[in-house]
């Protein structure tokens, strides 16, 4: 997430336990499975009726429908404008993904994620009402080429194109050393915000913490400094 997305994740409401996600592949499938597990009603449509049937019988889904989002009729038909977010999964087919947003936005849906393909296709479903654009392949590609040029970064959240939070495995340079002989601020630009310790992260640890090499910490910085690290 970016300092861009951030009004829209404002404005989504807390209370909110429903959703509707149009497109039923890998990635639609993925966000109906995973809103179900964690108990919020998902209504899933697809063009294909056996991806619908197949949500069904594998039960990532509470309700699912076969519809053409392409046309508005079917969508108020189907109430998905009576829903307050409405993920549009339909990133594989550009004018299909197109169309529907424009629907689902005309027809008032007040918070629309999409699924982009590519960056024309990201400017064209903003221009047409998406509120929220995601980049699957692309997030996923840049991970796994991050974690195999800097294997020790574990985790990564991106503040925004410059800085970054990481979780990094403690390298062999700073085993047996405090925090305060390390001066990670002076020497390399980056803040230490906590260690792992037993299986579980100790926040702003004190400055006598010694650090044990293989046990994970958690910086923050610019992308550039935290390159700097001997990891």
């Amino acid at each position: 997430m970016n300092l861009s997305s951030l009004g829209f994740f404002r404005s989504l409401r807390k209370d909110n336990n429903q959703f509707a996600v149009i497109g039923l592949g890998r990635f639609g499938r993925s966000v109906c499975s995973t809103l179900h597990k964690l108990g919020y009603q998902v209504l899933a449509t697809d063009i294909d009726e056996k991806r619908v049937s197949d949500a069904l019988t594998e039960k990532i889904v509470g309700h699912a429908l076969q519809l053409d989002s392409t046309e508005p009729a079917a969508l108020k038909e189907a109430g998905i404008f009576e829903f307050d977010t409405v993920i549009i999964a339909i990133g594989n087919y550009i004018q299909e993904s197109i169309i529907t947003t424009l629907n689902v936005k005309e027809g008032g849906v007040p918070h629309i994620v999409a699924k982009a393909s590519t960056e024309v296709h990201c400017k064209l479903l903003t221009r047409v009402g998406a509120d929220h654009v995601v980049f699957p392949e692309y997030e996923a590609g840049s991970a796994l080429a991050r974690t195999l040029t800097k294997p020790s970064i574990l985790e990564r959240f991106d503040l925004d194109p410059d800085n970054s939070i990481v979780e990094v495995i403690v390298p062999d340079e700073f085993h047996g050393k405090t925090i305060a002989e390390l001066q990670l601020r002076n020497r390399y630009g980056v803040n230490l915000l906590a260690v792992s310790r037993d299986g579980k992260f100790l926040i702003n640890p004190e400055a006598d913490k010694r650090l044990e090499k293989g046990t994970l910490m958690v910086v923050i910085g610019c992308n550039k400094n935290i390159n700097r690290l001997p990891i």
